[in-house]
């Protein structure tokens, strides 16, 4: 694996070493961390929109197909694996943390011991974007997550409770459809904000957010950045007027909003020096991968792997859906919006050192 641009020559041998030794503490079985919460949208919704009246929704074939064991659809947007179930493996954990709604998660407080999933596809940080599909909003997935303490406090005591809050690693993915399914098709937002003022107006809520995750006894945050939104099959479909190159205003919102979270999260950090709280760059490992597949082993970035792969999704991405490829593992892009297990495991890698700070 290659050490990352970002990384200091002088430091590289000590973020070797921390890569090793993290490496061998999985190797024993020994997890890193005591669980991972999991807070956002579709990117990392493990199944928690299974339960919601919404079309923003993975809990049918195609999707799951290639899912471990059971090549089933468990409410992922993806054929198989998120990044952050890589994630999780990384760590060490022994099992993914359930969707807080479903039905093993509701029923048995045992199953919350290492971590919970509270993502809902379509959330963002506007709870407006949310509300427009029926999703859970950032503000209620944190409501969920002080229940949650609440239940594992009672089932193992308040010790537990507190060393798994504290010692817990939390991803947060939102932004992406608040642009892509709000700001880009709402004409009343267009004609308020223009795309760095939008930009400035998302940054009130994530400061918020992570503010209440600290009030709650998280100390280790990991946010991830915006993507290159242009470059997901369905943009170029929606927004590229024919061309099939990827739509460069909308990848300069992601850059734009990508530099003012980054600032944001410093400014958390100067008032909170006890928080760990680390901006995951996701926008140029999946750059990357659209513009040089074949480096990774992929042959196919352009288009998605379901239906036509121009703009399939959800309810749009079925079993009957025509042209949807028979292996997913060349394809960066499983639906319009979404990585195939395959890119998961690349961007999961990828972003491996960026996170080591989250468990040093």
């Amino acid at each position: 694996m290659k050490l990352s641009s970002a990384v200091p020559a002088a430091s590289a041998s000590a973020v070797m070493l921390m890569v090793l030794s993290a490496a061998a503490a999985t190797a024993r079985g020994q997890a890193l961390v005591p669980g991972v919460m999991i807070f956002g949208d579709s990117v990392v919704d493990a199944g928690n929109n299974n339960r919601l009246a919404t079309l923003v929704r993975a809990d049918f074939p195609p999707y799951g197909r290639d899912f471990p064991a059971t090549h089933a659809p468990t409410g992922r947007f993806c054929n198989g694996k998120l990044a952050t179930d890589y994630t999780v493996e990384n760590l060490g954990l022994s099992s993914y943390p359930p969707a807080y709604l479903s039905e093993e998660a509701q029923s048995n407080n045992k199953s919350l011991l290492h971590g919970a999933n509270f993502a809902s596809g379509a959330a963002g940080y506007l709870d407006a974007t949310a509300a427009l599909y029926g999703a859970i909003s950032l503000s209620r997935q944190a409501d969920y997550f002080r229940e949650y303490q609440s239940r594992v406090a009672a089932s193992a005591g308040e010790q537990r409770a507190k060393a798994l809050t504290s010692g817990s690693i939390y991803v947060v993915s939102a932004g992406t459809s608040d642009y892509v399914q709000n700001y880009y098709v709402n004409p009343v937002l267009g004609a308020a904000y223009a795309p760095d003022q939008f930009a400035d107006a998302l940054m009130q809520p994530f400061t918020s957010f992570v503010e209440r995750l600290y009030s709650l006894g998280a100390r280790r945050i990991g946010v991830t950045s915006l993507p290159p939104m242009g470059c997901l099959p369905a943009s170029v479909t929606l927004f590229g007027g024919g061309n099939p190159g990827c739509v460069e205003r909308l990848n300069n919102d992601s850059l734009t909003f990508n530099r003012k979270l980054g600032a944001a999260a410093d400014a958390v950090k100067r008032r909170r020096p006890d928080l760990k709280l680390v901006v995951f760059d996701i926008y140029q490992p999946l750059l990357d991968l659209v513009n040089n597949p074949t480096s990774a082993g992929f042959f196919e970035s352009r288009r998605a792997c379901c239906g036509t792969g121009t703009i399939e999704t959800s309810v749009l991405c079925h079993q009957g859906a025509p042209g949807t490829c028979s292996n997913a593992t060349g394809y960066v892009f499983w639906d319009g919006f979404h990585p195939t297990d395959a890119a998961n495991r690349v961007l999961a890698d990828a972003l491996l050192l960026q996170g080591l700070q989250l468990i040093a």
